[in-house]
């Protein structure tokens, strides 16, 4: 097989450099993963390099699985012997064969989000704290954002002596930690930390996976942490044959930690790289890819590339300007009608992308009113539907018995007269012996202060005990339903006899379906593999492109996709970009919108809309936000306006005085705009001196509305210009 053929030079040189580590500048639609495979296969077919000395890592199930099947139509069998999967998938794999060394057991589950909050507030309790001034959620993104960059909670410590609230917060870190260890139980940011810290401290670990893994591929390389770059850096430290693809202008993951440095900064701390960029695009027209370049040129921290496309010229960027988002949500709806009623497209050949998971209620309300199959991304996911995770907490119990979250989640479910009260007495004993929570159910007539819940408690043990000495050989769909059966779940759901009921039993029975299709497609899968695989799932994963059904989602969960008609709606200023990045003082914040943009223009290949409106309905009152910025970086001759003259909204608080003014956005284009507010007030104009805490004295060039405030484009003295947000910049005149 010549696996050269049908690439382009740049793709033919990215496959055949081999030794030494790459940097591959991939932009959107340029053919990453096919270069990807093909390299892979170069390495097996011609250079003879051992199919399980390779790693390929990726970001989702999804691209983990195309990667697969590509691989395995070029190499045949020996595709399987080749590491492909995810971080997250890949670092479970070498945790069940080394964590025991760290204290741990091979059977550890992992925790999911609603584990993790039920956990820290927990310890929050314990140590005594009031929650409403150290929130859960708070402590939890401290504890992810210290575990992404590597922080043990020791070092956390170390840093916070002297800080009152970071000593607090220090304190949380290293209670839920130990109370993990004692569960034996990882977070999702312990899978990659906990690799880190196995290869790092037992030196034979280290070396056997750095001897292993002779090359190293890495997809989506914009989108590392911190701990994913030590990872890769540290797996990757004896061969240095290391290749990473990615592209800068789509690193749109910053508030989960993603580091756009790591890829931009590759040939620091890969000195002996090579750097090849892949320009041609294969999926967009020209005007979609000419106007992606528009938009992103303005942004100053990337490295400089060009895409380009010998695709047709294709159609203007539509775009329409709504009275309200439901004026809005009727025009997409109404498009998609016209198009597939027209015999010119499928339903799945159109997708509708928004900044904010709570834009899309309107547009679902459109589509059930007009009757058009949807399928939403971003919802109540399966796997965290009430009904499921009590059967999973089932059988995260049935192998872990140290799991003490699963254990009180499922003690009194169903309903089996446990209080609250005899649990946290169960809790109290577990403690003060050192002990699971499940060790201490097994002595339960023991215990002075349980003896009237004892019965109750032991008759919970029996089932559990029962299905254990019951599991040997079993599957893992027999063990499912071995639960439900012992339980009487779905009895007792049967006799609610709700819709909310019935709809909980299906749920179930898709659960106990999805179980046999893991038992039929895993020859040796274990009850520990499957809920791996479970925990692990991502919503994106459940895409479907065959479903012939439209795609609604936000731009972050379209990332890797791409559809022939794209709308992205809610084009305005505080919302895309969002108010939270026009109110900070970091202008990456406001970059990482425009790359989000990049990303959601580059997802259409035939046809892209562009929609914003008037006034909409948001946080419970109806704001009027300004068209976006991104529309005016998008040239006019790439440009289709759709929209009339429309009448002005009729909540409309202030009428706008007529003077306008020009307005010097990011890029060096003018366009007009009012610099008086519609609908708050403004206490500084153009040409006032004003002072900055941080950045000193400084001139007001512009200001411009953005949902209900002011950006004020400011020139500084001695930091050149910054854009802020009147309410919260603390300016004061001069």
């Amino acid at each position: 097989m010549d696996l050269l053929k049908g690439l382009n030079d740049k793709q033919k040189e990215a496959v055949l450099h081999t030794n030494g580590s790459l940097l591959i500048l991939a932009g959107a639609g340029s053919g990453k993963t096919k270069v990807l495979t093909n390299r892979i296969a170069y390495l097996i077919q011609e250079k003879k390099v051992l199919p399980a000395d390779i790693l390929a890592i990726t970001f989702t199930n999804k691209a983990a699985s195309e990667m697969k099947e590509r691989v395995e139509k070029l190499v045949g069998k020996d595709s399987k012997n080749i590491w492909i999967s995810t971080f997250h998938s890949m670092c479970v794999r070498i945790l069940r064969q080394t964590i025991h060394k760290a204290g741990y057991s091979n059977q550890f589950t992992i925790y999911d989000a609603d584990d993790q909050k039920k956990l820290v507030t927990e310890v929050i309790k314990e140590l005594g704290y009031d929650e409403k001034i150290y929130p859960a959620k708070k402590a939890l993104n401290m504890i992810s954002a210290q575990k992404n960059d590597f922080i043990t909670p020791e070092q956390y410590e170390n840093q916070m002596l002297g800080d009152f609230v970071g000593t607090k917060y220090a304190n949380i870190y290293r209670l839920y930690q130990e109370k993990l260890e004692r569960n034996n139980s990882l977070d999702f940011d312990d899978l990659i930390f906990k690799t880190i810290q196995v290869l790092k401290e037992y030196p034979e670990v280290g070396e056997y996976y750095q001897e292993k893994f002779k090359y190293i591929l890495v997809d989506e390389y914009q989108d590392t942490n911190n701990s994913q770059f030590i990872l890769i850096e540290t797996l990757g430290l004896k061969y240095r044959n290391v290749c990473v693809v990615g592209d800068p202008d789509q690193s749109i993951y910053k508030w989960r930690g993603a580091n756009i440095k790591n890829i931009l900064d590759f040939e620091k701390n890969f000195k002996e790289s090579k750097t090849i960029k892949l320009e041609e695009n294969y999926r967009c027209t020209k005007v979609i890819l000419d106007a992606a370049n528009e938009v992103i040129k303005n942004n100053c921290n990337r490295r400089e590339k060009s895409l380009w496309t010998m695709n047709d010229e294709g159609e203007k960027i539509i775009i329409y300007n709504a009275n309200d988002d439901r004026d809005e949500a009727n025009f997409i709806a109404n498009t998609i009608i016209k198009e597939v009623e027209a015999g010119n497209e499928d339903y799945n050949n159109f997708a509708i992308l928004y900044r904010t998971n709570a834009q899309s209620r309107v547009l679902e309300e459109a589509c059930i009113n007009k009757n058009i199959p949807y399928q939403l991304f971003g919802g109540v996911k399966f796997y965290e539907r009430k009904e499921i995770k009590d059967i999973l907490a089932y059988l995260k119990l049935l192998i872990n018995p140290k799991d003490n979250i699963a254990l009180d989640r499922i003690i009194n479910v169903p309903r089996r007269g446990i209080g609250d009260t005899s649990i946290d007495r169960i809790s109290a004993y577990a403690n003060e012996n050192k002990k699971s929570m499940y060790e201490a159910l097994l002595v339960i007539y023991e215990i002075n202060e349980l003896r009237n819940a004892a019965a109750k408690i032991s008759a919970f043990t029996d089932i559990i005990e029962n299905i254990k000495d019951s599991m040997e050989n079993k599957k893992i769909a027999d063990i499912v339903e071995m639960i439900i059966d012992k339980t009487t779940y779905i009895n007792v759901l049967k006799a609610e006899g709700t819709d909310e009921a019935r709809d909980r039993i299906e749920n179930i029975y898709q659960f106990i379906a999805k179980a046999q299709e893991y038992d039929e497609t895993r020859e040796e899968g274990t009850l520990a593999n499957f809920l791996e695989e479970v925990s692990l799932v991502a919503d994106i994963d459940n895409y479907e492109e065959k479903n012939n059904s439209i795609k609604l989602m936000t731009l972050h969960s379209a990332k890797g996709l791409e559809f022939p008609h794209v709308f992205i709606s809610g084009v305005e200023e505080g919302i895309f970009p969002s108010y939270m990045s026009l109110s900070s003082d970091d202008e990456d914040e406001q970059e990482e919108e425009r790359r989000i943009c990049y990303v959601g223009i580059t997802r259409a290949r035939k046809q892209l809309y562009i929609t914003y409106a008037n006034a909409r309905r948001q946080f419970g009152k109806t704001v009027f936000n300004t068209p976006s910025r991104f529309l005016a970086e998008i040239p006019d001759q790439y440009k289709n306006d759709l929209s009339v003259k429309r009448e002005e909204p009729k909540e409309k608080l202030k009428k706008p005085k007529k003077e306008v003014k020009k307005y010097t956005n990011f890029s060096t284009t003018n366009y007009n705009i009012l610099v008086t507010p519609t609908n708050v007030d403004i206490d500084f104009k153009v040409g006032d001196n004003v002072e900055h805490d941080r950045f000193g004295l400084g001139v007001i060039d512009a200001a411009r509305p953005a949902g209900a405030d002011y950006e004020l484009t400011i020139s500084f003295e001695t930091l050149g210009v910054k854009k802020l947000m009147s309410k919260f910049a603390n300016l004061k005149k001069k």
